[in-house]
């Protein structure tokens, strides 16, 4: 007559059988689930604020545009400064590919609160002579007053770029709002808002072409042209730009296109992001040892139930299966509580920073999955170990 076969544990046998073993040590559970927890965290919420940056940039440049193509003067063969053919903007603006262009050029006037302010204590603010046509090129937002018209730009009257504005301490344009530039009184009839694809005309003073020239001193060369291409033909515009700024010494100039700047800060970014990475990997192995840790001790401690569970008729396959499924549980309850804490972090940091959250869902399947797959490796000996105790040992040594 064949012995009898042990009964096979159902599904929900497993999960009742492996919970309880986790209900009678509540505090030990929860400090080994925080392990992994902070892991996962580190790691969802690192791809998730990266995700987010990467979002919130794609959002800014569809608002400002990848296809704005900046021209400067370079270097002169014998070593000193080149300059722009006067007939540069033109030029550029004769291109097929171009669809808008305006410039700048910079003075040696600086710019005060006020004349009694030292001279030397310039504050780092440029003044720049602007076509009247920039802020279409540049995608500038005038956020109050006006920008200068053809009116405006024969007199005495400036448009302060954003950071100017805080660092003079001038929050509204006006009639009755003035500064001191070029040794004279000049109206400040508009303030602009950031433009991250034109960084420097935030720290910018920006006057009429022709009131530079009169009043300034101005030389009348540009040294700063930007054109606007069209988003299909940006490459071609690029390759083109140098030779049509400058034809005679098309080597003396340099061409970029900001919108790369931002990519490229955006890369130095992921490096960081990939940094950090590696640190939660590192936190989300120590939390694994401790689930390991927790689980050998549970062995240890239990080895009178395990005697009597094998004297009952369960089987070594019962026993490992029973404490594999608590490890499981353990993992998988701080891989949940990870999961959620990395999207609240995220949350907050893309809140604070104005950006859009978003958290990749593969990133949270995967760090949930992560989470079991060390769960299983980590509860795997302690399992083995606590089917191979046999009972009579066990219940002795209870």
């Amino acid at each position: 007559m064949s012995a009898p076969k042990p009964a096979r544990m159902r599904p929900s046998d497993v999960l009742r059988v492996g919970g309880s073993g986790l209900r009678a040590r509540p505090m030990r559970v929860f400090l080994s689930a925080l392990g992994i927890a902070i892991g996962i965290a580190a790691m969802v919420g690192v791809v998730g604020i990266s995700t987010s940056s990467t979002e919130d940039l794609d959002r800014r440049l569809d608002a400002l545009g990848t296809n704005l193509l900046t021209v400067t003067p370079g270097q002169a063969f014998d070593g000193k400064a080149a300059h722009l053919p006067e007939k540069a903007v033109g030029m550029v603006g004769a291109l097929p590919s171009v669809e808008s262009v305006s410039a700048v050029g910079k003075t040696e006037a600086k710019i005060y609160r006020s004349d009694r302010v030292p001279e030397e204590e310039t504050g780092g603010l440029n003044v720049y002579a602007a076509r009247t046509d920039l802020p279409r090129t540049l995608g500038s937002r005038v956020v109050d007053g006006r920008w200068l018209n053809a009116a405006s730009s024969r007199y005495p009257s400036v448009v302060l770029g954003a950071r100017a504005a805080e660092q003079l301490g001038i929050s509204e344009a006006g009639p009755d709002v003035q500064v001191w530039l070029g040794d004279r009184w000049f109206t400040v009839v508009g303030l602009l808002g950031h433009n991250e694809l034109a960084a420097d005309m935030d720290s910018a003073a920006l006057v009429g072409w022709h009131a530079a020239e009169e009043l300034l001193g101005f030389d009348g060369y540009a040294t700063t042209v930007h054109a606007r291409a069209e988003e299909s033909r940006v490459e071609e515009a690029q390759s083109l730009l140098g030779a049509t700024a400058n034809p005679e010494n098309p080597s003396e100039v340099n061409v970029s296109r900001p919108s790369d700047a931002l990519a490229a800060k955006e890369a130095t970014d992921d490096t960081l992001g990939g940094l950090l990475l590696g640190l939660g990997a590192v936190a989300l192995l120590v939390g694994g040892v401790g689930v390991a840790n927790t689980m050998v001790i549970s062995v240890l401690e239990r080895r009178a139930e395990i005697g009597l569970r094998r004297s009952q008729g369960a089987t070594r396959g019962q026993i490992r299966t029973q404490f594999v499924c608590e490890s499981q549980l353990l993992s998988g309850l701080g891989g949940v509580g990870g999961v959620l804490l990395g999207i609240a972090v995220t949350a907050a940091y893309a809140a604070y920073q104005g950006w859009p959250s978003v958290v990749p869902p593969w990133t949270m399947a995967g760090a949930v999955g992560a989470t079991l797959v060390i769960g299983g490796l980590a509860g795997l000996y302690p399992a083995v170990r606590a089917a191979r105790l046999p009972p009579t040992e066990a219940l002795t040594a209870a």
